[in-house]
């Protein structure tokens, strides 16, 4: 389906790319961006032709936050209701059955940061700066800093969102926010490449990890292994499974059958 404030498509290599397309204002989430956002999350998760989905910025920006401009007028309960729908997308990443890479370039800012944060993995150009930038004029970041404390801790993520300074990729890498970093003329190139790789594994194993690993992130330590071993032999009786381990032994590439 069409967006408005999205450019969306699916390859030939099980990926599927979200593109936010409001680069005039450096992909700031508006009401509707946010909406178009979560719609198409969703669409994407349960289009068959998709195994990945990569979620990139269009022009100098990756998403620099929110839009001031939809700030004011509102009373208490109109702000917490604004608020949540602007942080639905951020939410709703973890609780989709696939993979979501965010494709970084520019400034990640505010929840912007956090949109980069609560996606599965993330790879950056290397000139990228990002940031909880809100704290800087009178506000804070106090959602964004929920998938970004569980990347980098409490400590640095609190300082994160006190100070509101912009880091750059290298040192987010460091931190645990950023998988990768690469030339900036090279993020295209090996954001698709590395997105195509994983989308090579199985579905199935994949989605099941991803599943895994969330519910049990929370978990006593006992409990998950219980839950983590529950998944695993789970995955062990489907076709993928019986597929893959054929392959490795007949010396072949497997041919996934997403069962």
């Amino acid at each position: 389906m069409p967006y408005e404030n999205l450019l969306v498509e699916t390859s030939d290599t099980f990926v599927g790319t979200i593109t936010l397309n409001r680069p005039d204002q450096m992909n700031t989430f508006t009401t509707d961006l946010s909406q178009d956002l979560y719609d198409a999350l969703l669409e994407m998760d349960k289009d068959a032709a998709v195994r990945v989905i990569l979620l990139k910025g269009a022009g100098r920006a990756f998403c620099a936050g929110i839009d001031v401009n939809e700030l004011f007028g509102k009373s208490a309960q109109e702000y917490r209701a604004w608020i949540e729908h602007m942080e639905r997308p951020l939410v709703t990443i973890s609780k989709l059955s696939k993979p979501v890479i965010a494709q970084v370039q520019g400034v990640a800012a505010a929840n912007g940061m956090g949109l980069m944060a609560a996606c599965d993995l993330a790879i950056a150009a290397k000139n990228t700066k990002m940031g909880l930038t809100a704290i800087n004029v009178g506000l804070n970041c106090v959602g964004p800093v929920i998938p970004v404390s569980k990347s980098i801790g409490r400590k640095k993520a609190m300082e994160l969102l006190l100070y509101g300074d912009l880091i750059k990729a290298p040192e987010a890498m460091e931190m645990g926010l950023v998988n990768r970093v690469v030339p900036k003329e090279d993020l295209e190139q090996e954001a698709r490449a590395w997105a195509e790789s994983l989308a090579k594994r199985s579905p199935v194993a994949v989605q099941i990890a991803k599943k895994g690993y969330y519910a049990a992130e929370d978990m006593n330590y006992d409990k998950q292994f219980e839950y983590m071993n529950e998944a695993f032999a789970r995955l062990c009786t489907t076709e993928d499974a019986k597929e893959g381990v054929s392959a490795f032994f007949e010396k072949r590439k497997p041919e996934w059958r997403g069962c």
